[in-house]
């Protein structure tokens, strides 16, 4: 006696476990954010910030970086689909290693320890509206410039 047609159950490929499917994203992240630190480090040796002054190379390297990311994003979601592991290796990866806001927080704190209460409230403020200027800035030209080059 056979069974029913609606009864049989459809074999299914094995179920792979979470952590091996996301092993390839975290090798990546961790790839590209141990060269995007090695680039930060490398700008902070050459171009350090006196002690007890401005942070300048934390602000200038967390407003590239996010005018990097802005360019990035626009290419890789509206002009080009990327290999999957791209975004990871370079949007959290390198850029993430590469800007420092865990450094600007400690940069803030030096700031207002040091008596420069004013400066570190500045730069509080100053590095956030620079950083979303950068990306939007970047992306709107980057939309621009690649929109008159399709033509």
């Amino acid at each position: 006696m056979t069974s029913p047609e609606g009864l049989r159950v459809a074999a299914t490929a094995p179920h792979r476990p979470p952590w091996r499917a996301q092993a390839p994203v975290v090798a990546v992240v961790s790839l590209g954010g141990g060269l995007g630190a090695t680039a930060r480090y490398a700008a902070s040796l050459w171009w350090p910030a006196p002690p007890g002054g401005f942070p300048w190379t934390t602000l200038g390297i967390n407003i590239v970086g996010c005018a990097v990311i802005g360019v990035f994003m626009v290419v890789i979601t509206e002009i080009r689909t990327a290999h999957p592991l791209v975004r990871p290796f370079f949007g959290t990866g390198v850029l993430g290693g590469f800007t420092t806001f865990s450094t600007y927080a400690v940069d803030i704190q030096e700031l207002i320890d040091g008596g420069r209460t004013g400066t570190g409230l500045a730069y509080l403020a100053a590095t956030p509206l620079a950083a979303l200027t950068a990306v939007w800035l970047a992306a709107g030209t980057t939309r621009r410039v690649l929109k008159g080059r399709r033509r």
